[in-house]
């Protein structure tokens, strides 16, 4: 009941549901595009993800000095039938404002580019 408990928490707030819609129509982003699009700080950005690795809703990745998230994989216990009811509940119509902000800050001519790909480029 706990598990249960914490999932519902992390899912009350409009923040990590915007991170959340964000991660089921992008896959894995990195936090500094998070939180680009979501216009919060670095360090409120890492506290929401946090709390929704901790939930369970989603896993991280370390490259280097960058952490990339992506929604935690289908199963069929209580954190996949969740996943799978935001699929549903966060339709592209509820979430038009993220996607449009996510292409303006996150592609380049059209073309989505990870934020670590980015500082190459702008370094070499």
């Amino acid at each position: 009941m706990r598990e249960l408990s914490d999932i519902f928490k992390a899912l009350g707030d409009e923040t990590r549901l915007r991170i959340l819609a964000l991660l089921i129509q992008h896959g894995e982003l990195c936090v500094c595009d998070i939180e680009n699009v979501i216009g919060a700080t670095q360090s409120k950005t890492s506290r929401h993800l946090r709390y929704l690795l901790h939930a369970g809703l989603v896993q991280d990745r370390r490259v280097g000095v960058w952490v990339h998230y992506r929604i935690s994989p289908d199963s069929d216990g209580q954190i996949g039938i969740i996943r799978r009811v935001l699929k549903k509940l966060l339709t592209p119509e509820l979430t038009a404002d993220l996607h449009k902000r996510f292409m303006q800050q996150c592609c380049v001519d059209g073309v989505c580019v990870p934020a670590s790909k980015r500082a190459e480029v702008a370094a070499k």
